[in-house]
């Protein structure tokens, strides 16, 4: 399939220009961690990346917590079958491990290190485009310390630019005091919106860019779910203990998915497509992370990437959104967008 042109957005000051839309990997990690999507065929895996390198998609995110480095194997071992001048920046994340069923965060340096090099030979590189620190240390590092040894690998070239996953506006303030912060991602979608409040209009204040994650909710959005499909997932599916997944929060959930389907209808095009490009139109967002197990699931939302929602189809999620008593946070952007555009940050 022939690769299509999308328009891309600046990564804060790293000089990475992004496609809108970036691939997600944590399903084809499989069900071997905490947070598996359930059994995943590794074939299925290797053709949906390489899809979506054909299909224009210019980032993948993974981390060494997918399958516990199962993901990390895999997306090496198929950019070893793209020419380098056609593979697409590689972002992954550590800090995360899961052992005797109980996952933590580590932020010890020594850790930090041993992790960062088994992922630089998972990924077949020596250089990794963005590494990120996937949550905040549970087990008593301070952030500045794991904050400064993400500055020494970035200083030794082991990285090209640093950020922060999952981590709050204070923890992102302090980081900030010590070295400039990259690259930001949090959880957002039109459910859980509390980013928007706050660390959205700091990271275009500080240039610092914005991938978001499970834009769609985890599938919820999608279009995709009804109660049925939700109460038939398997045991091994890590959504069967997600807050977002049950009642009461399910009914309002999908009503709001209900909602975005007559949306997308209207715009000859599907629910996700709709959800992803809604994140897309907050001010500060670089690009959303989407997550796929098959080429055809890459095909179903590829859309968002081009698709620019005007106004009053904002204001009719916003009033779908309040409606439906989905999440919790902003339900609209800013009509007024006074924040400073990426494409001015390398300036």
């Amino acid at each position: 399939m022939a690769q299509t042109s999308f328009p891309t957005r600046q990564l804060g000051r790293t000089g990475m220009a992004l496609s809108r839309i970036g691939l997600g990997t944590s399903a084809i990690g499989g069900s071997n961690w905490a947070y598996g999507w359930g059994a995943q065929e590794d074939d299925a895996s290797l053709r949906t990346v390489r899809h979506a390198i054909d299909r224009g998609i210019n980032w993948i995110d993974t981390a060494a917590a997918y399958g516990q480095g199962h993901a990390e194997t895999l997306l090496g071992q198929a950019l070893a079958q793209v020419p380098r001048s056609a593979r697409p920046y590689v972002f992954t994340k550590g800090g995360l491990r899961t052992e005797g069923g109980q996952t933590r965060a580590r932020g010890q340096p020594e850790a930090l290190r041993r992790e960062l090099e088994a992922s630089l030979r998972r990924l077949r590189t020596d250089c990794i485009d963005l590494y990120q620190m996937h949550w905040p240390a549970t087990d008593g590092t301070p952030l500045e310390v794991y904050w400064q040894t993400l500055l020494d690998f970035q200083r030794e070239g082991k990285v090209r630019a640093v950020g922060l996953s999952n981590h709050s506006l204070a923890q992102l303030q302090a980081a900030e005091a010590i070295g400039h912060v990259d690259s930001v991602q949090p959880p957002f979608s039109a459910i859980v919106r509390d980013s928007a409040a706050d660390l959205l209009p700091w990271c275009a204040e500080q240039h610092t860019g914005v991938i978001v994650y499970s834009p769609m909710q985890s599938g919820l959005l999608s279009g995709a779910f009804t109660q049925a499909r939700v109460a038939a997932l398997p045991a091994d599916d890590w959504r069967t203990r997600d807050a977002q997944f049950q009642p009461p929060g399910l009914q309002a959930n999908l009503a709001l998915a209900d909602a975005l389907a007559s949306i997308a209808e209207r715009h000859g095009t599907t629910a996700g497509t709709i959800a992803i490009a809604w994140t897309l139109a907050w001010p500060g967002v670089t690009g959303a992370m989407v997550g796929a197990r098959s080429p055809a699931q890459i095909d179903d939302w590829l859309g968002a990437a081009t698709l620019e929602l005007d106004p009053d189809t904002l204001q009719e999620i916003a009033a779908a959104i309040a409606e439906s008593g989905a999440g919790s946070g902003p339900l609209c952007p800013p009509e007024d967008d006074i924040l400073p555009s990426p494409s001015d940050w390398l300036r």
